[in-house]
């Protein structure tokens, strides 16, 4: 897989903010991406140290639209832990 695919989209909430404070960052990303190809992705696309990549499955939800019931999408989230030091100011200043 190549790198541009792998990072998807940061994902911004009150939990992943609260994790900036110690250096963590959270991502979506492609199915398929393994944790060196992650580390890789964010070191390349933004020019930091990752020291540790932690990656999680999110399983798709029931959704209903009257009487149809659809499922979401399974996605996959990674928590990106940088050296002591290093910032990703695009995330941050959103």
């Amino acid at each position: 897989m190549e790198l541009q695919y792998v990072l998807v989209k940061p994902l911004i909430t009150e939990k992943s903010t609260l994790l900036q404070e110690a250096g963590k960052y959270v991502f979506q990303v492609a199915p398929r991406a393994n944790k060196i190809q992650i580390k890789e992705a964010v070191q390349k696309a933004f020019g930091v140290r990752v020291i540790d990549v932690n990656i999680c499955k999110v399983r798709g939800k029931m959704k209903r639209y009257g009487p149809r019931v659809t499922l979401t999408a399974d996605t996959k989230k990674a928590v990106v832990t940088l050296q002591a030091g290093d910032r990703i100011q695009l995330i941050e200043g959103l």
